[in-house]
């Protein structure tokens, strides 16, 4: 059986979608026709590449000179009712027995208010190459477990919709059992990454095998590959004579990213300006068919912690009812298991 829902998610109350009041309760409705033989998705995005580094590449495991701990949390279009919230949470280090990092992501994504959810645990392996004495390679493996949920008791139909009472009449569709359809799947990525002091540039390929997202038994609505590049330099800010460059010192770092999942294609571009214990950056979102959204961040980073918050200022058609987007990350430092450890950190943005 096709099973077609229109999902309708509306502002406030019910009655507003029976009859139009005061603009300033305007609501927005929504309307996404899910078929379950062909649903296409696409991954969360981050605007904090650099605070979420498992989940943009992961040759990141084990980049730091210390065991760290991230958490990050999106709320993206908020002043529309069902936005998109997104957690993250990730533990990394580095061994020199293996000669690179071990790491574990978590991953949560909620959608129209709990209506479409997904959650993913994986596991990250990275090790290290030196090319030369001033430039290294880091490659990555990933393998993670996927789950996604649609609850159908939080759903509305088109056949609840009376013309005088609105949503009032009960539904004809059959509910699954338990309310609830859900999926899972394996899935697996991998990653490169080149640095020296002064650049660091990457590469990283999210659901190498295909992940099957459909919710009925013998249909197939696989997610798309997710193809990731990245680079960056950075420029010292440092006092004349000094010759050469200290993580500590100030620098400036121009970047660039870019991202395609199907037929969709992203690119970012912009810089950081870094001078401990602050950071700040400004980015430009942009799709190739328009113009996305301007990204402010400033962080704070202190001994063990750090600190970011930014803000997704919308430039397209959805600008004054979006919202933009919220993003926060935190992180914290862990001491190493021994005093000399022989690694070489990646220095790029915290954020």
């Amino acid at each position: 059986m096709v099973l077609n829902i229109f999902v309708i998610l509306y502002f406030k109350h019910e009655s507003l979608f029976i009859m139009g009041t005061k603009t300033r309760n305007l609501f927005i409705t929504v309307l996404f026709l899910i078929g379950f033989q062909a649903i296409k998705a696409q991954d969360p995005h981050f605007s904090q590449f650099y605070a979420n580094p498992l989940y943009l590449n992961p040759a990141f495991a084990g980049s730091s000179m210390t065991p760290r701990m991230i958490m990050n949390y999106r709320n993206q279009w908020p002043s529309i009712p069902g936005s998109y919230v997104t957690y993250n949470a990730s533990f990394d280090m580095h061994f020199d027995a293996l000669s690179g990092g071990l790491g574990i992501l978590l991953s949560s994504d909620r959608q129209g208010e709990g209506v479409l959810t997904s959650q993913q645990v994986s596991l990250v392996y990275s090790v290290t190459v030196p090319i030369s004495r001033e430039f290294f390679l880091k490659a990555g493996l990933q393998a993670g477990f996927f789950q996604k949920h649609l609850d159908f008791r939080l759903l509305t139909f088109g056949d609840q919709i009376d013309s005088r009472w609105g949503f009032s009449s009960p539904t004809k569709e059959v509910s699954p059992k338990g309310g609830v359809y859900s999926t899972n799947d394996i899935d697996f990525d991998a990653g490169i990454l080149g640095f020296s002091k002064k650049f660091f540039v990457g590469f990283a390929a999210h659901h190498l095998v295909p992940v099957n997202e459909a919710f009925i038994d013998g249909n197939e609505s696989y997610l798309p590959m997710k193809l990731t590049a990245h680079a960056g330099v950075n420029i010292p800010v440092t006092e004349s004579g000094r010759r050469r460059f200290r993580p500590s010192d100030p620098f400036i770092s121009p970047n660039l990213l870019f991202m395609q999942q199907g037929k969709f294609q992203q690119l970012n571009y912009g810089l950081y300006f870094e001078k401990q214990p602050m950071i700040i950056g400004l980015w430009y979102r942009q799709f190739f068919q328009g113009y996305d959204a301007l990204i402010i961040m400033v962080g704070f980073e202190y001994d063990k912690f750090k600190f970011g918050y930014s803000y997704d200022i919308t430039v397209s058609k959805l600008s004054n009812a979006s919202g933009g987007a919220h993003e926060i990350s935190m992180g914290l430092k862990f001491n190493p298991p021994r005093k000399k450890i022989r690694l070489h950190e990646i220095i790029c943005p915290s954020f």
